[in-house]
């Protein structure tokens, strides 16, 4: 027997391949997407727990660009009032830790348009298996009771999409992820914005390099424009086609 004929890779194959064409989402699927997502972003009581999501994918943004520049991850945390911390090792000025600095902000946005984009493509099952990759490495940097919570629930969620795949399902969570994630990324960016103090982001990234907060704070929202609009192209590419 040849051995990618055999059962289990075939099974796994299964859970991973692309569906090969655009994802054909029913109109009244979207509606239910736009509903949840302005419910997750919109209703306090609501938002306050998915907070956690847009602060867990801000600090795994700090994480991922800070090792592809050669910083060694240390560890994470998530705190109880929705802020987080992300630890990287290595030279304390420099591209390196200025473009790790920076990842945070945009990376809500940039993870949101991804989902939104290749969800929409049919390319939900590989983007679920490589975030649920993601999630099950940095589950062993986690620094805090509450972090490991968040990170359980987080696999847990996502290895369901990835065991019981539904291409009917996976693509309108991920387009509802995505549209949560770019909403949340301004919502996180407008509490900067009236209040980064110099251990912010913003403010870190203006001692580094001398450049203005404000500056940085108006390349976060650059990306934020950008990831709205690839949001929604996808949710008109769907209406129309």
């Amino acid at each position: 027997m040849n051995f990618f004929d055999t059962p289990w890779l075939q099974e796994l194959w299964a859970r991973i391949a692309p569906t090969g064409d655009s994802g054909d989402i029913p109109a009244e699927t979207l509606i239910i997407v736009l509903v949840v997502a302005g419910i997750a972003v919109g209703v306090h009581f609501v938002w306050v727990r998915f907070r956690l999501l847009i602060t867990l994918v801000h600090e795994l943004g700090h994480a991922v660009i800070g090792m592809l520049v050669g910083r060694k991850f240390t560890g994470f945390v998530l705190r109880g009032d929705m802020s987080g911390a992300a630890v990287t090792a290595g030279p304390v000025k420099g591209f390196g830790r200025i473009i790790t600095t920076w990842a945070g902000y945009p990376a809500p946005a940039v993870i949101g348009a991804l989902f939104a984009w290749l969800g929409a493509e049919g390319w939900a099952a590989p983007v679920i298996t490589v975030v649920l990759l993601i999630l099950i490495i940095a589950l062993f940097r986690v620094r805090s009771f509450l972090t490991a919570v968040v990170m359980l629930v987080s696999i847990a969620a996502f290895g369901a999409l990835w065991w019981w795949r539904e291409d009917a399902i996976q693509a309108p969570v991920l387009l509802g992820l995505g549209t949560v994630l770019v909403i949340g990324a301004w919502r996180h960016l407008g509490a900067v914005f009236l209040g980064g103090g110099p251990e912010s982001d913003p403010g870190v990234l203006a001692q580094l390099t001398s450049v203005p907060k404000f500056i940085w704070n108006l390349s976060f929202a650059l990306v934020c424009a950008l990831a709205t609009g690839v949001v929604a192209a996808e949710f008109s590419r769907v209406i129309w086609f």
